[in-house]
């Protein structure tokens, strides 16, 4: 029986694995279907040059100097590099967390899947797979930090969703943009991920790239830069549910703007377009292209790139089938008025980040695992998968899991409580004074006196 499995071992897995062993957690296994040092987005559906976040901040480092990346910097390039550094090249964060992961020295299974869960009051059951076959875990606590995508999938269009993946592709997508030479490509959304395949289509050689954007211009601030704050980090959940959601929801309604140095890699391309307010109404394939119907007329493409973002989509997430059911759902709490509410089917989760039973006593397993990917911003703010504050997330769910181990023990601490005999005096430090008159308070004779 582990104290606690962890799924994924991207930024997110490795930071929360090291804050449980920092509080003493030993008993645990990491699984990853990665190869291992490709664990998370990084070399995979990630395509900027360079992190949005500064070099600056701590990231997963977890208040120790030298586990920030400008410790690991400086230790191969010297103080000098240090200070010409603008923003960390990805592939060069993904090396860091590579040396991360190895200074942490976590029990981490590369090639393991998780296919299935269940449970009951005292364990949570998973199945996994990896080479060696189907095996069975038990776990006294279950961490998902799976990724944006941890409780869902892409999210693509219905307008999108029955055309041809020989001619269409999302950003999370394996493309091959070497294949995209020559051709016309169309970018739907205007977003980071929007600018960094657009970005990657012209470094290939495509003839002409245009990014499709339904407002009239790209947004340009980014409101959430705003909030972000150890208080907004540390505050956020003490917020009332209205207002939690109202930040979510003001930012995704403002959107989030491409980093400038992201958009200056696309515009110095002579034959890179922005066409604003342009909203697709109908797609066709004509001739193996395809033709967009949209509020700018009739546009075509030999290849579509959709920048439309992640869902929660808990059918898409067939391993988390059993647990879907009971998770309490922010439809089951809150609903704004006079508005749809894009994040009903987001988990309301509790404190410590973890799942909350639907209907009470039908499956008290789910309450054992936690859900640290991004799905728990509504719920705890933006501490589960971005940089700034990644360390926050990490070490909110390690103290909780950590409480929550030790008073399900209470029995077993109780014995060790009574039973526990290793002295901190032997008996040769000092001696029992038998003789109390010396500090009587009896009146002394006249004669004492």
């Amino acid at each position: 029986m582990l104290d606690i499995a962890i799924v994924g071992a991207g930024m997110a897995g490795l930071s929360a694995g090291f804050a449980l062993k920092c509080l003493g957690v030993r008993n645990m296994r990491v699984f990853d279907r990665s190869p291992e040092g490709f664990e998370g987005p990084w070399a995979t559906f990630a395509r900027m040059e360079t992190l949005r976040s500064p070099p600056e901040l701590a990231g997963p480092a977890l208040g120790f100097a030298n586990l920030t990346f400008r410790a690991w910097f400086e230790a191969q390039f010297g103080r000098l590099a240090w200070t010409k550094m603008h923003r960390i090249p990805r592939l060069q964060w993904l090396d860091y967390l590579r040396w991360y992961r190895k200074v942490t020295d976590l029990p981490i299974e590369n090639h393991t899947e998780l296919v299935d869960l269940s449970g009951d009051s005292e364990t949570v059951l998973l199945t996994v797979r990896s080479a060696a076959g189907i095996e069975r875990v038990a776990a006294r606590r279950l961490l998902l930090a799976n990724g944006r995508d941890g409780l869902g999938g892409a999210y693509v269009p219905p307008l999108f969703a029955g055309l041809d993946r020989g001619c269409c592709a999302h950003t999370s997508d394996n493309i091959d943009f070497a294949a995209l030479r020559g051709k016309v490509v169309g970018v739907i959304g205007s977003g980071a991920s929007a600018v960094d395949a657009a970005a990657e289509a012209l470094e290939a050689g495509a003839a002409r790239v245009a990014m499709l954007v339904r407002r009239a211009d790209v947004p340009r601030i980014n409101r959430g830069k705003g909030i972000w704050s150890p208080g907004m980090w540390h505050g956020f959940n003490r917020l009332t549910l209205a207002q939690r959601w109202s930040f979510v929801q003001g930012i995704d309604d403002a959107a989030v703007p491409p980093p400038r140095d992201s958009m200056l890699r696309c515009s110095r391309h002579d034959n890179f377009s922005i066409i604003a307010r342009c909203a697709p109404r109908n797609v066709a394939l004509r001739d193996g292209r395809v033709v967009l119907d949209t509020t700018r007329g009739a546009l075509a493409f030999d290849f579509l790139i959709l920048a439309t973002g992640f869902a929660v989509d808990w059918p898409r997430r067939p391993e988390l089938a059993a647990l879907a059911p009971h998770v309490l759902k922010w439809r089951d709490r809150f609903a704004p008025a006079n508005r749809e509410f894009a994040q009903a089917d987001h988990p309301f989760l509790g404190p410590d980040l973890e799942f909350l039973e639907r209907t009470s006593g039908a499956a008290p397993w789910v309450e054992r695992v936690h859900c640290f990917n991004f799905p728990a911003f509504l719920s705890h703010g933006p501490i589960t998968g971005d940089v700034p504050a990644i360390s926050v997330g990490a070490e909110r769910v390690a103290r909780g899991v950590v409480a929550a181990l030790w008073a399900e023990d209470y029995a077993r601490n109780w014995r060790r409580f009574l039973a526990w005999d290793d002295p901190e005096l032997r008996g040769d430090e000092f001696t029992i004074d038998e003789d109390v008159t010396k500090f009587s308070a009896e009146e002394k004779s006249g004669a004492e006196a």
